[in-house]
């Protein structure tokens, strides 16, 4: 098995670096209110993977496999700023994107000022590194999410999330999970809906529509991310399990480990660099990333965050 440094188009990750760590102990909810709204599922088998043509097989997207389930919980949308904000003011918690002082924001979305003072990142010029970009400040200095309390958090770190699930008392799902739940009981599909991705013109998700990444023009209603229930939820009553945000993932990244690994009540691989992120993001667009397919995978290393990553919890 190998580990790979993670892949920069559809999230940037931070380079290497250390900072002292002194972070708060996370405090249980006392009426657990999160884990109470979590939609139950039966488990079982379900296939996992893809062969599909338009899949990119060094992401590790297939084979197509058989995996067993056993009964789990899930929320049916991604937490929001509104339950972040909860869990901070409870715990005190700071983010990993306020202690290393930036995050990731897509350059259109910046003022001029700020996105010329904003480094860019190699390879992927469209994102900026942004001084103080937060869950509070998405945009960086001067940006609020007052109009956003039911939109997903973003510049979330996978450290993040883990600190919101054991305050919560919940976790993050795992990979498998993750598909069985987002694909909601259809099997091989390639949508949460099925395989076409505008059926009759509906536009069913949230991504990049028009010509990345010059031309948004936000044909699904949203140039940035959405409100959490945008859109209909799939079979098992999820929300947004293609595109609006990147979801973090219990497990550790790896393009070959699943291929001989458990096939019961998989975790991914015991160690690794990064994080498996799954369902893709309002930044998808089939010209470079084509990861809005429930199949679909990408990662990032745990203390990484940007403005187009979130996550949803499990139990």
């Amino acid at each position: 098995m190998s580990h790979q440094k993670p892949k920069s188009c559809c999230a940037p990750g931070r380079e290497p670096v250390t900072l002292p760590l002194s972070l708060p102990a996370p405090r249980a909810l006392s009426d657990n209110r999160v884990a109470k709204r979590l939609v139950a599922l039966p488990g079982g088998r379900f296939l996992m993977g893809t062969a599909d043509d338009v899949g990119h097989p060094d992401d590790g997207e297939g084979p197509v496999r058989a995996v067993e389930l056993s009964p789990f919980r899930i929320a049916a949308t991604t937490v929001t700023n509104t339950q972040f904000a909860t869990f901070v003011k409870a715990t005190g918690h700071v983010t990993d994107a306020e202690r290393f002082a930036f995050s990731y924001v897509f350059e259109g979305f910046l003022p001029a000022e700020l996105r010329a003072s904003s480094p860019r990142v190699p390879g992927t010029p469209w994102w900026r590194a942004v001084r103080d970009a937060t869950w509070k400040h998405p945009e960086g200095p001067g940006s609020s999410i007052d109009s956003r309390q039911n939109h997903p958090v973003v510049h979330v770190s996978w450290n993040d999330a883990t600190a919101f699930c054991a305050w919560s008392g919940t976790r993050l799902p795992t990979e498998a999970e993750w598909e069985y739940a987002a694909r909601g009981g259809l099997e091989q599909k390639r949508y949460s809906w099925g395989d076409e991705l505008a059926p009759d013109g509906s536009h069913l998700c949230n991504i990049w529509r028009g010509a990345f990444p010059t031309v948004n023009t936000a044909d699904d209603g949203y140039r940035a991310t959405a409100p959490v229930k945008a859109f209909k939820p799939n079979g098992h009553g999820l929300y947004n399990t293609v595109g609006n945000v990147w979801e973090w993932t219990a497990d550790w990244f790896s393009r070959d480990f699943h291929v001989t690994g458990p096939r019961v009540d998989p975790t991914g691989p015991p160690e690794g660099l990064a994080r498996a992120m799954r369902g893709g993001s309002h930044m998808c667009h089939d010209s470079y990333c084509n990861r809005y397919r429930v199949a679909a995978r990408s990662s990032n290393t745990p203390d990484s965050s940007a403005g187009n990553i979130g996550f949803r919890v499990a139990a």
